[in-house]
């Protein structure tokens, strides 16, 4: 696997919460520290449903249409998330 030079930020939201529009600023969004990130690139937003969580490590599998993705959060904030649970992830990087 090659490194990833961009850092990557995702954000999953349960369903059930506010959606924001997609060309909304992701520093608008609650809990988002975005001082020192330059340019977000990349701005998007996908549907997933959450296959596995590990509350401990903060790992999440979810797949995302036909894709499986392997996600990393701050381990508290997954208290709440269940697997099949059906969260939107906002998704954007930048290159420092």
């Amino acid at each position: 696997m090659t490194r990833l030079a961009p850092i990557i930020f995702a954000i999953a939201l349960l369903a059930a919460a506010p959606a924001f529009a997609q060309d909304q600023s992701m520093a608008n969004m609650p809990g988002m520290n975005m001082s020192g990130m330059g340019s977000m690139m990349g701005m998007h937003m996908m549907p997933a449903t959450v296959a596995t969580v590990d509350s401990k490590t903060g790992l999440i599998d979810v797949m995302a249409g036909s894709m499986a993705l392997k996600l990393h959060f701050p381990p508290a904030t997954l208290a709440a998330v269940r697997p099949g649970d059906k969260i939107t992830l906002h998704l954007a990087f930048s290159k420092p």
